[in-house]
């Protein structure tokens, strides 16, 4: 499952692309968004057809639908969240189990995650006594979690049982916290206050330098302290950013293939 606006669709295409590219059993991608006047222009219901034609170059079963929760959106808005810097559409995910379509057992990406492997060992995880497994985010045990257990997870790669989630109220908790609360990074704090979760190894929502065993890579935020202290951001889609300042060429593919245009 994707989440996110107009302005997402660059991303989750080119994530699609390289999910299609290591795993060739059947996928069902999911891909909510909303409209908010004035706040969030959603994804075009056109969408739909560019994303089922890209989702069948990995597998002809492969499917992906669009949903437009817009109504569901607007009446949980997260009102005291909305002015953050970051996009209220990530908290559209809180919306999953207020959708019949979706499966029990779900695995969520933010739309900057690329995949370089076939991620079937994290799916098949066994979550059944938990809510949400993941990989604690990479400084969240110096600024929210316990420095110690490094339990604070980030939310940009979860495994989520829906199942559980949906008889204890979890999401629908976090709603609320999020339209009452104002946070950093609110759906990710709201649910690792709340959520019963389990942490992963960090190849599988990697968010440093990549290694030879990363499944996904994750293109978050990230200091660096020289020549002075500033926070940097390169998104998969910015190429030279990507040579540049990254050194990763292992994506270029997504540039050129047919797709792209």
């Amino acid at each position: 499952m994707f989440c996110g606006d107009k302005n997402a669709a660059q991303g989750i295409l080119f994530s699609i692309a390289t999910i299609c590219r290591h795993e060739k059993a059947p996928i069902v991608f999911y891909v909510l968004t909303a409209n908010v006047d004035g706040k969030i222009e959603g994804l075009p219901y056109e969408f739909a057809n560019t994303l089922n034609i890209n989702v069948k170059k990995g597998n002809s079963e492969n499917r992906a639908i669009l949903l437009d929760i817009s109504e569901k959106f607007q009446k949980y808005l997260p009102d005291a969240n909305m002015s953050t810097r970051f996009t209220p559409a990530c908290m559209l995910r809180l919306f999953a189990d207020m959708i019949p379509e979706i499966p029990d057992k779900l695995l969520y990406l933010d739309t900057d995650v690329l995949c370089r492997k076939s991620f079937r060992e994290f799916y098949d995880t066994d979550i059944s006594d938990i809510e949400i497994a993941g990989v604690p985010d990479r400084y969240g045990k110096w600024f929210f979690g316990n420095i110690l257990l490094h339990n604070y997870l980030n939310s940009g790669v979860l495994l989520m049982n829906m199942k559980n989630i949906a008889e204890s109220g979890l999401f629908y908790k976090c709603r609320i916290m999020c339209r009452d609360k104002r946070m950093f990074m609110p759906d990710q704090s709201s649910l690792n206050l709340l959520a019963i979760k389990r942490k992963l190894p960090r190849k599988f929502n990697e968010q440093a330098s990549i290694k030879n065993d990363t499944v996904f890579k994750h293109f978050t935020t990230f200091f660096r302290f020289f020549p002075l202290f500033h926070h940097v951001t390169v998104k998969p889609w910015d190429k030279e950013k990507m040579h540049n300042i990254l050194g990763i060429y292992e994506f270029d593919y997504l540039f050129t293939e047919d797709f792209y245009e």
